[in-house]
């Protein structure tokens, strides 16, 4: 008889956007057969797989890149591909002409690729200060704000200018943009990878499944309409990490690499199940 696996530790943010990933751990099958910790900004959960406080984590794309040695679960990503309606560029100006952005750093991909935008598309090189998420307050000091998340969904955005990153990356590469994966940390034994890569597989299937319910419980948390909500879970986010998504990943690295975000482009190793 095999020795029982033990209980894995996962973390994961429980925005909106990962809502339908993270369904089967909070509320279906996966619930009590893994150490799950929600709430957490993508940023804290690719920091805590980082120290090996969890073996596995959502983590934003981009800290695949800075942390070695993780394996990739395949065929689940949060992506896009065209507008993604939560990962904005707010601003009180027009693109070309902003000085300054106050960044949510909660999620280090979106940083990233405003960046990207910015300084590699539009040619303009801004000052940058990270910021609480507060629109209001992030454009006191600044011309514009990232927000990503339900922030950006929910911020009164009236009579200003509105970037989807998304948008704007496939307006430049006609590819589609993956803002994060679910990967499993390297000090984690084989078996245990395969058993969290299952489970994520399981939660992800429970969670489309699950989309109205999460829309109905959403629409009452954020206080917005449901079908925006519906269109956004089940239209802008695309939730498969398949070879296009792939290719727009590398065109990602190969890029934050150029403008110095990285210093190497990594290879994605992907779990084989």
């Amino acid at each position: 008889m095999k020795d029982a696996i033990r209980p894995a530790k996962i973390a994961a943010s429980t925005y909106l956007n990962s809502a339908p990933l993270v369904y089967g751990f909070l509320r279906g099958s996966q619930r009590n057969r893994c150490k799950f910790y929600g709430n957490q900004a993508p940023a804290s959960c690719a920091e805590s797989l980082a120290i090996e406080e969890v073996d596995a984590a959502l983590i934003p794309s981009i800290e695949y890149a800075k942390i070695q040695g993780l394996r990739v679960v395949p065929s689940i990503a949060v992506a896009s591909r065209n507008s993604v309606m939560s990962v904005l560029l707010v601003a009180r100006r027009p693109i070309y002409e902003i000085s300054s952005v106050a960044l949510d750093s909660s999620s280090r991909t979106s940083v990233a690729l405003v960046k990207i935008l910015l300084e590699r598309f539009y040619e303009v090189r801004p000052r940058y200060s990270k910021h609480e998420p507060s629109l209001e307050l992030m454009l006191q000091d600044h011309d514009a704000a990232l927000l990503i998340g339900d922030p950006a969904i929910t911020a009164n955005k009236t009579g200003l200018y509105v970037y989807d990153l998304a948008t704007e990356w496939h307006k430049f590469t006609a590819l589609p943009f993956v803002f994060a994966f679910w990967a499993v940390g390297r000090h984690v034994e084989a078996r245990l990878s395969y058993d969290i890569a299952s489970k994520c597989i399981a939660s992800k299937e429970e969670g489309l499944l699950a989309r109205e319910a999460i829309v109905r419980e959403y629409s009452e948390k954020l206080g917005l309409d449901s079908d925006s909500l519906k269109k956004y879970i089940t239209e802008n986010i695309d939730y498969d990490l398949d070879e296009d998504k792939i290719e727009g990943l590398g065109h990602f690295y190969h890029l934050a690499c150029k403008v110095g975000i990285i210093s190497s482009i990594p290879k994605l190793q992907m779990l084989r199940l």
